[in-house]
């Protein structure tokens, strides 16, 4: 049958309305579907609060005084830049490869999405057609598991309605900001901050083009591009990259070829965790104080601060230039010194490191083992999965495969876990803290050896005799009584202090310095003298020196034994500096702080700090405990600064030495930072025989000197070499004690009248 004129065109009228409704039904549709998913019809959608503070894990970052960022607290190691921070090269690469048109486009890439379409329907789908704004959104909102198909098209939707929000609402500079710091790149490092410091240990800005590229390489897929362990395919990656640079305009051929051919350099890589990097033990010491912090503050919606979601910025006073000094003069003399010492001078020995009466030898080193054995983490986690005890005890008497500490170098090695104890038995320890006398401001806060191995923080939390290191408070309670002065001799012979109890003290002497002779106090001081530290302390009595000591920032409980002149009393080395510190401070005792202010991740400020101050003595006392330990450095126990270490500037220093040469003891004072050492093994029964080996001088002053030399050399801390200042008032006694003999013998006055 033949169709007419007609009836062709009325079939004609009847397709193109078809078509007509058609399209108006599909563009209806689809502003339905558009329109529920912005309404949040079918599943949530991010409205314009979500769009401006989106969910996501933001690590707290531990930053110091020189603006370096020490270390982070997080669930995701993720921390957020501005676009400013980003190295242009990153922001060419990524353009480059993901979104040529990214200026061009408002969220959605017409061609690209075209281009897609047209590869599904034809089989020819080469590649993904999300813009860099669409893979914003779905990192800012993740797309739920165990999807179906039909999921998928409506999550795509969501993605696209999304990313115009987004357009709508951010710069094209802040969407390339926020996609770098919603990425993933494998090795616990979330955003490009993590990343750079990660991969390359430095900051998004300074990165290279070929280091650039490689990043950008490993967002096709962290896990299989990972330059850690696929160099070669990573290298390949970084290729396909630097082409795309190319490609577009960014790279110049002869760019390209030197660039392409680079070798993958992994070696400033470090994996980014809380064993890693510097002020270590610093950083876990602050995460106790942070964690309560927290949950005495609250945010604006009345929830406590989470310390490893929140992306809080917490400003310490460390210097991140004095800490690495720190941590490297503590390595040097342990590692090259100290250790290897310790070594030679117990081979061969029985027991060794272990000094015991011999009779009750076996059974006190039995005792100590089982004791650190139920420390151990091993025990603590057998124990908590409720193995019996006789077979904990048989695991840690088993032989096992396991990765051990040496100064050498980790060595992996086959022995009980019993056997690991004794063999960290062996190795001393060190602590140093170093603060800004003025401030308050702790400076450097570094425990070794590795913190992997020895995680005992010997700062804050150890506390151990602190030997002749004490004398300071004796002396000052001298000093500020106003009748004795630096210059001030005594006859160098034994005392003795009869007690409640009708015993007698008397105290040994080690020194042989002018034995029987008359002696100045700052001789005394500078020689350690133990009959002069009892003459005073029969003078005065331990309830005074305590209440000194507590007046100059001590909290421990110290018992008031007459002991205490000769250092029996436990303290931490975070109170010995504060007080001595004080004698710096013109007698105002000054709190050691570690944080200056805490700020929210938009950098609103929260928190701020300052330290509490209190007077513990006039002015004319400090000065002169400054001239008293002075001696120590210039003719005393410290004088191997001026010789071995070739020091010239004013320094007032104060060495210790405890019973059996368990505890090695220096404070250094200088007019703008004072430090402290301690170096001891973990048992006060581990430790040298002689007191030539085990005195401060020898364990713990070299630390100060290799610390300072360091410090010194650094021409951007530029601390202050002269002497310290003097009061504003005279003097109302001499300290010149030369010139003071030569006034007594002019009018034939002696010191031996007195006594």
């Amino acid at each position: 049958m033949v169709m007419g004129k007609n009836d062709i065109k009325k079939q004609y009228k009847t397709t193109i309305r078809v078509l007509w409704l058609l399209f108006v039904f599909g563009f209806s549709l689809v502003f339905m579907i558009f329109l529920a998913i912005s309404l949040g019809w079918l599943g949530f959608m991010p409205g314009f609060e979500e769009l401006e503070n989106p969910k996501s894990n933001l690590a707290s970052e531990i930053i110091s005084s020189d603006s370096i960022v020490l270390g982070t607290y997080y669930i995701e190691n993720r921390s957020n830049v501005h676009y400013s921070e980003l190295s242009p090269h990153l922001i060419d690469a990524l353009i480059a490869t993901e979104d040529i048109r990214f200026h061009d486009h408002s969220g959605i890439d017409a061609r690209a999405t075209g281009r897609v379409i047209f590869g599904v329907a034809t089989g020819s789908f080469r590649g993904g057609g999300s813009t860099i704004t669409q893979q914003l959104a779905k990192n800012l909102f993740p797309r739920k598991p165990n999807r179906t198909k039909l999921d998928m098209i409506i999550i795509k939707f969501k993605e696209w309605v999304t990313a115009v929000k987004l357009e709508r609402n951010y710069t094209k500079e802040e969407i390339i900001a926020m996609y770098f710091n919603t990425v993933p790149f494998g090795h616990q490092a979330f955003g490009i901050k993590s990343a750079a410091w990660t991969f390359f240990n430095k900051e998004p800005i300074d990165l290279t083009i070929e280091e650039s590229a490689l990043l950008i390489g490993i967002l096709k897929a962290p896990s299989f591009y990972s330059p850690v362990r696929h160099s070669e395919r990573a290298g390949k990656r970084r290729v396909i990259v630097l082409s795309q640079m190319k490609k577009y305009g960014f790279l110049t051929e002869e760019m390209y070829d030197s660039l392409k051919v680079m070798p993958v350099d992994m070696s400033a890589y470090r994996l980014q965790d809380h064993t890693t990097g510097i002020a270590r033990h610093f950083r876990e010491y602050l995460r106790a104080r942070l964690k309560k912090w927290c949950v005495e503050h609250t945010k604006s919606d009345g929830t406590p601060y989470n310390l490893y979601s929140d992306g809080l910025r917490i400003y310490t006073t460390i210097d991140s230039r004095m800490q690495q000094y720190a941590e490297n003069a503590i390595s040097q003399h342990l590692g090259e010194d100290l250790q290897p010492a310790f070594y030679r001078h117990w081979s061969g020995y029985t027991n060794a490191p272990f000094v015991f009466d011999k009779k009750s030898a076996d059974e006190e080193i039995e005792k100590l083992m089982k004791q650190a054995m139920r420390r151990s983490e091993r025990y603590r986690v057998l124990n908590k999965n409720g193995m019996p005890k006789d077979s904990i005890l048989l695991s840690f008497n088993t032989p096992t495969s396991m990765r051990i500490f040496s100064w050498k170098g980790e060595i992996d090695t086959v022995m009980t876990p019993m056997d690991s104890i004794w063999y960290y038995k062996f190795f001393i320890r060190s602590s140093l803290m170093s603060m800004n006398p003025h401030t308050g401001y702790v400076k450097a806060y570094a425990c070794g050896p590795d913190y992997r191995y020895f995680k005992y923080d010997n700062v804050t939390y150890g506390k151990r005799q602190v030997g002749s290191t004490f004398k300071p408070f004796l002396y000052t309670l001298a000093m500020q009584e106003g009748d004795l002065s630096p210059c001030t001799e005594i006859p160098n012979i034994q005392y003795s202090i009869e007690l409640d109890d009708g015993s007698v003290w008397t105290p040994r002497n080690t020194s042989s310095y002018k034995r029987g002779e008359m002696i100045s106090l700052k001789e005394a001081l500078a020689h350690s003298n133990n009959w002069i530290s009892a003459f005073l302390m029969k003078r005065y009595s331990p309830e005074a020196v305590i209440e000194m000591a507590h007046n100059m920032g001590v909290t421990s409980e110290i018992p008031p034994y007459h002991a205490i002149a000769l250092g029996s009393a436990d303290l931490s080395l975070y109170e010995m500096v504060g007080g001595l510190n004080t004698f710096v401070n013109k007698g105002i005792y000054i709190e050691p702080i570690f944080i200056t202010r805490i700020e929210d991740k938009h950098g609103n400020l929260i928190d701020s700090f300052i330290p509490n101050q209190q007077e513990a003595m006039n002015e004319q006392t400090a000065y002169l405990m400054l001239e008293l330990m002075k001696g120590v450095v210039q003719t005393g126990t410290g004088i191997r600064l001026r010789f071995k270490y070739e020091f010239s500037n004013p320094i007032a220093g104060k060495t210790g030495t405890t019973q059996n040469q368990s505890d090695g003891w220096f404070m250094g004072l200088t007019p703008d930072l004072v430090t402290g050492i301690w170096s001891g093994c973990e048992d006060r029964a581990a430790h040298f025989r002689t007191i030539t080996l085990g005195q401060g001088a020898n364990m713990a002053l070299p630390i100060w000197a290799l610390y300072m030399k360091q410090v010194y050399a650094d021409s951007t801390i530029d601390l202050f070499q002269g002497d310290f200042e003097k009061p504003m008032r005279p003097l109302s006694v001499e300290i010149d004690c030369e010139k003071l003999k030569q006034e007594q013998r002019d009018v034939g006055f002696t010191e031996e009248e007195e006594f």
